[in-house]
Order: C-alpha cells, then sequence, then structure tokens
C-alpha cells in the first residue's frame, strides 16, 4: 500500500459552513410559510348604488353607537333593496362581549327570515369585521360582505386575516371592501378623540376616569 493511500483513511462527508445551513433553514422556513398562507380570492370591482345606499343606513347607525357611547360601528343585512335586519354596536349597553353590530344584525336576519343560511343577503357594516364577526359571516353563508374603513387592529377580512376568503373554509364571501371608508374612519378617530379629551378631564379635576372603551 502506499504511503499516500495509507495517510488518508476513510472518505469524510462534505459539511456545509454555518452561514450556508442557517440560509438554507431561512429559505425553507419562507417556502413553507408561503405554502401554508391561504390565498384569497379577489374582491369584486365597485359597490353598486344599492350597496352605497346601505352603508349610508350603516353610518346613520354607527352615529346612533356614538351618540349612545358606544364605539360608531353600524351594520345593515339587506337583500335586493329591502333592509331585512340592521343594528349598531351595544357592547357596553348590555355588557355583551359578542355585542358588535355584524353579530347582531346576523342574529335578527336569521330570526326574520326563519333560517340561519343567509346566502342571498349582503352585509353593509362601516368597519372590517373582526376574527369573532368574520367567523359568523362565513357561518351565516351570506353571499356579499361590504364594508368601510379597515381595522389595522382586529380586521379579519383583508388586515389581519382573510377568513371570508379562505379556501379551505366551506364558504367564502363576495367582499367590497372600502365603500365610504373616510367617512366611517372619520367617525371612529372623532369618537376616540372625545373619549381621550374626557379622560383628560376626568384627569384634570381628580374625578375618576371613565370607562376604558377599546375599538372592537
Amino acid at each position: 500500500m502506499s504511503e499516500t493511500h495509507a495517510h488518508n483513511g476513510p472518505k469524510r462527508e462534505a459539511v456545509l459552513p454555518t452561514a450556508a445551513l442557517r440560509a438554507l433553514s431561512r429559505w425553507v422556513k419562507r417556502l413553507t410559510i408561503l405554502r401554508s398562507t391561504p390565498r384569497a380570492h379577489p374582491t369584486s370591482g365597485r359597490a353598486t348604488e344599492r350597496d352605497l345606499r346601505m352603508m349610508r343606513r350603516a353610518l346613520e347607525l354607527a352615529r346612533t353607537s356614538a351618540a349612545a357611547d358606544e364605539v360608531p360601528v353600524g351594520a345593515v343585512v339587506y337583500r335586493g333593496d329591502e333592509i331585512i335586519a340592521e343594528a349598531h354596536n351595544l357592547r357596553e349597553a348590555v355588557n355583551d362581549p359578542t355585542g358588535h353590530a355584524e353579530l347582531m344584525a346576523i342574529r335578527r336576519a336569521a330570526e326574520r327570515l326563519k333560517t340561519w343560511r343567509l346566502s342571498d343577503c349582503s352585509l353593509a357594516v362601516t368597519l372590517e369585521p373582526c376574527p369573532m364577526c368574520a367567523g359568523a359571516i362565513v357561518q351565516a353563508r351570506l353571499g356579499r360582505l361590504v364594508y368601510g374603513a379597515t381595522d389595522p387592529k382586529a380586521g379579519a377580512v383583508h388586515t389581519l386575516y382573510n377568513l371570508c376568503s379562505d379556501r379551505r373554509l366551506n364558504h367564502s364571501v363576495e367582499i367590497i371592501a372600502g365603500v365610504l371608508a373616510e367617512e366611517a374612519g372619520d367617525l371612529l378617530k372623532a369618537f376616540f378623540r372625545r373619549r381621550r379629551a374626557e379622560k383628560k378631564a376626568d384627569r384634570d379635576d381628580d374625578r375618576p376616569p371613565s370607562s376604558r372603551v377599546r375599538i372592537r
């Protein structure tokens, strides 16, 4: 045996440098996230004149909500030109965590139509639904969702989640977003601006602070 062969010993497998392993791991992780992320159905193009009318009614309900010191959100369930049910937030008044406008409007619509399937109905709501309300929209098999302002902290239709268009669920909803969004957003901003001013006045006057109200 030659001296060269004697010193070679058994073959050793090539080992990737640590930096290369880390880069590969990051690539695999990104690929896994991309493959597991649900693909949303595209939203339809424009709101109809009927949708705009219903959103204006929802905004009226949101103003009623603000006047009652509730977060200003209004919702309308409609079929064609007929309003089936409507509601605004009542969480503070009834101390009910499910007292969101969308949920109450859906409940009332189902009760009136004597069916929980609302596939031939649309829902107009001034604020992007939260996970609870988006789930109820899917469970009610609503045909269409029209919403106004986005909700960066709890929006479950486009902002944080895509619950109403997740292909893994057994129902998806036609979605039209941003309808009269500026007006809906201004209502919310004005409400919370007033609440902050009231809290500041309470602190300055050394009175007990008003009950805290959170968006959704």
